[in-house]
């Protein structure tokens, strides 16, 4: 039996590949990982192969035609045959140690028979041309090395949130939750930590620095001048959030989910006001504005919320020009934190 099925969505990722694979191999026979080829055009699916290879009860090479993140992260899903399922991108990889910490405590929980629906671990900002790192943990926000309910969660505050890169989702409630993420679209994590969480009601946290999250590239996703000219896709994205769940269907939520999943909602509202108004376009705003009247159609209680009872009503009012310097600098000093500038 495996108790964790890695998936790793890769698209022209010769470069970074193998430290990810490496990385993974640590988890021995205990772990399947799933090398998701999407369509490349470089060398990563031969890459692949070789992996598949020379590790054929551990390592299987998938190979599809180009879907974008999202769809790779599906086809993980799909085929994964692990107790629990954690995606890690191609240029990213896991500390040993703490992956060994893992194993082990999901084996204590398997022979105890007290599996989670879902582990929680830090992961690190990491950005070695620089030397720098910045860690997110949740040591202040629920217990730890015990089984907790979102009862025992604390609110999360401003940008802080649970993202896909903390997540390790067993795989039986993880397919319940019918998540199902958008091709061709960037920025798809922010569903993926968001949809299931519903479904995750025994939780636990090892506060341990399990995933590093390379940044650095001028070509990542998050860089200011790749998530202006993709505004459309973090549109798409926190449409297909407000969409998962009618804002009465949140509020019936325990005490602690309900918090957190609003605070998820708003968050990621701010972020797409962001995208929208770095860097300003006509059509960026009128895309803005048919997003608001897509949520008031579809759930005007949550279209309420959003618009005047969240942080996006200190912005969502301003004038054009004062809102983007506003949000401008909240977003310099976010990145200085996190090392991204």
């Amino acid at each position: 039996m495996k108790l964790i099925t890695f998936a790793v969505p890769s698209y022209n990722s010769q470069d970074y590949l193998k430290t990810c694979v490496d990385s993974l191999l640590v988890g021995g026979e205990d772990v399947e990982i799933l090398i998701i080829n999407d369509g490349s055009t470089d060398n990563t699916a031969a890459i692949a192969d070789e992996y598949q290879a020379r590790y054929p009860s551990i390592v299987r090479a998938v190979h599809k035609p180009n879907g974008g993140h999202g769809s790779g992260v599906n086809k993980g899903l799909e085929l994964a045959t692990g107790l629990y399922y954690k995606v890690v991108d191609s240029d990213d990889w896991l500390d040993a140690d703490a992956l060994n910490k893992l194993l082990s405590t999901i084996r204590a929980h398997l022979a105890a028979d007290t599996l989670p629906d879902l582990y929680i671990v830090n992961f690190v900002y990491d950005k070695p041309s620089a030397g720098k790192q910045h860690v997110s943990s949740y040591e202040k926000k629920m217990p730890q090395n015990r089984f907790f309910g979102w009862e025992d969660v604390k609110p999360f505050r401003f940008s802080h949130m649970l993202l896909m890169h903390s997540l390790v989702y067993k795989r039986e409630p993880l397919v319940a939750s019918n998540t199902v993420l958008p091709e061709h679209t960037f920025y798809v994590d922010d569903i993926f930590a968001y949809k299931p969480m519903p479904y995750m009601n025994k939780l636990y946290y090892l506060n341990i620095d399990l995933y590093h999250y390379f940044i650095g590239r001028s070509d990542q996703s998050i860089t200011k001048a790749n998530f202006s000219k993709r505004y459309d896709q973090q549109i798409r994205v926190m449409r297909t959030m407000a969409d998962s769940y009618k804002w009465e269907e949140i509020a019936g939520y325990k005490k602690g989910l309900r918090k957190y999943m609003w605070h998820a909602l708003e968050v990621i509202m701010m972020v797409t006001i962001y995208f929208v108004s770095a860097v300003y376009a006509p059509e960026k705003e009128e895309a803005l504005k048919e997003l608001w009247a897509h949520i008031k159609k579809n759930d005007k209680k949550l279209y309420n919320r959003l618009r005047l009872r969240s942080y996006c009503t200190s912005v969502v009012f301003l004038p054009r020009p004062i809102r983007a310097w506003i949000m401008d600098k909240s977003y310099s000093l976010l990145c200085n934190k996190i090392y991204l500038g």
